[in-house]
């Protein structure tokens, strides 16, 4: 329970009113460290409490009363800055704690405005607070405690100089954290110069940085294939709410404007659409009126929606950290998810690398055909007539018409009502036959040729070329 901390009542009352009952792996271990004054590294799955568990503790130390900036967060993106500040805002209204999200696309005014009037906590993404400190916008920050928050999307997003030259406007004096789901060896040199002594805290056991809760399966899909086969998955899963990640910002338009054309409540996201949208779009995802989000990997990161059932790669990501990332979106606050990836055949190999790097298993299986789907929608139309209760207007309704049909064709009419409504679009089957990638790679034929086959046949071309 959060009261072994020792927060204060007005700090466990805003715990309570947010739903929390006991804290997370990263959070049991972080917060005595952080109510110390430790400096630290935190190292855990995305997804998993990060946000709390330094901003419980922070919130704690900081004085409603104070007119000046105490806790400075930085944050990849817009979103991740905006969803850190409403849950700083959360915990800290009771206590009367300010917090201001400060990034770019927004007015400078009203961020600076707010800053000035007492505001205790700061949520920025590096470029927007560089720019201010550059221009001494803003009063020279002295916070007592800074975070760095999803360190390795910084770096993946070509943050690392900006922060460093951040750091070099910060006193020394601080208390200073740093949470990241993976450690590039980039990081570990960053958190070398900005931290002292730190605490190293890690939630992640093994080789394992991805969530166990979430179920990962690759389909193997031709390139042409790849539409038919993300609605075929759509139909057969029924996420409540997802995402799906492309490899470019063309391919995100186009996908999505396909998937809306087919009745799918789908919106795009990717850095070409302007920051008002964006806040829109992210909105309308969040509270249900948008159920798949299309998007680009750094429109996508830091966003922080708890009840994403499902994670679709469209396209594989070229990198681990990327996989890693891109799933985490899914089987948040102790939910399961299922992250659903197409591959071509030419791809199997990076699959192959991606699984080493992260850590778990990633089951290969077929796209459900069309059969499949339809047996799937029968048993659930069987469950939800099973528990359909009758209604007064239902009895009357047949009383009306019992002598025009008898009771046998009338429900099979009623079925055939039901079933033409059960519309399925595409092949029967979809993809090749995964036998055919399965098999081991010494029973290839290609593989078997003896060495230096390739040589004999054409001879050494580099000492040709070098003659």
């Amino acid at each position: 329970m959060f009261k072994q901390f020792g927060f204060s009542e007005k700090l466990l009352k805003a715990i309570q009113n947010a739903g929390f009952e006991k804290p997370s792996a990263i959070q049991e271990k972080v917060i005595p460290l952080i109510m110390q004054g430790r400096d630290l590294v935190g190292q855990a799955k995305t997804g998993t409490g990060k946000t709390a568990a330094f901003a419980l503790p922070a919130l704690e130390k900081i004085s409603a009363q104070s007119n000046q900036v105490e806790l400075l967060v930085i944050t990849p993106t817009r979103e991740l800055c905006t969803q850190v500040c409403e849950e700083i805002q959360r915990f800290g209204r009771i206590s009367g704690i300010r917090c201001v999200a400060v990034y770019g696309g927004s007015s400078y005014a009203r961020q600076i405005d707010a800053i000035k009037q007492g505001a205790q906590v700061v949520v920025a993404t590096p470029g927007r607070l560089l720019d201010l400190l550059n221009s001494r916008r803003i009063p020279k920050l002295k916070p007592k405690m800074v975070v760095l928050d999803e360190a390795d999307e910084m770096l993946d997003m070509g943050f690392l100089e900006d922060i460093q030259a951040i750091f070099e406007y910060l006193p020394a004096e601080r208390q200073t954290l740093l949470f990241s789901a993976t450690m590039p060896l980039p990081i570990q040199k960053l958190a070398k110069k900005i931290l002292k002594d730190p605490e190293i805290i890690s939630t992640n056991t093994g080789k394992e940085i991805t969530n166990q809760d979430i179920e990962q399966i690759a389909y193997v899909v031709e390139e042409h294939e790849r539409e038919d086969a993300l609605i075929r998955l759509m139909d057969a899963h029924k996420p409540f709410k997802s995402i799906v990640f492309c490899r470019t910002r063309a391919d995100v338009d186009t996908l999505q404007q396909s998937l809306l054309s087919q009745g799918y409540a789908s919106a795009a996201l990717h850095g070409d659409i302007e920051q008002r949208q964006r806040e829109r779009v992210t909105a309308s995802f969040r509270d249900g009126r948008v159920q798949i989000l299309v998007a680009t990997d750094v429109a996508a990161r830091g966003l922080n929606i708890t009840d994403i059932s499902h994670v679709f790669n469209f396209h594989l990501p070229g990198a681990t950290e990327t996989y890693v990332h891109r799933i985490g979106r899914t089987a948040r606050a102790g939910r399961k998810g299922a992250a659903l990836t197409l591959v071509s055949p030419r791809e199997l190999f990076r699959l192959k690398q991606i699984q080493q790097g992260a850590g778990s298993p990633i089951a290969q299986k077929r796209i459900p055909s069309l059969q499949d789907v339809k047996k799937t929608k029968l048993v659930e139309l069987t469950e939800k007539l099973s528990t359909q209760p009758v209604s007064p207007e239902a009895k009357a309704f047949l009383k009306s018409i019992e002598n025009e049909s008898n009771n046998y064709e009338l429900s099979l009419k009623l079925l055939s009502m039901f079933l033409n409504q059960i519309q399925l679009a595409g092949p029967e089957q979809i993809g090749p036959n995964p036998e055919r990638f399965n098999r081991p790679e010494r029973d290839r034929p290609e593989r078997n040729r003896p060495r230096g086959h390739f040589r004999k046949r054409f001879g050494n071309r580099r000492e040709k070329v070098r003659s």
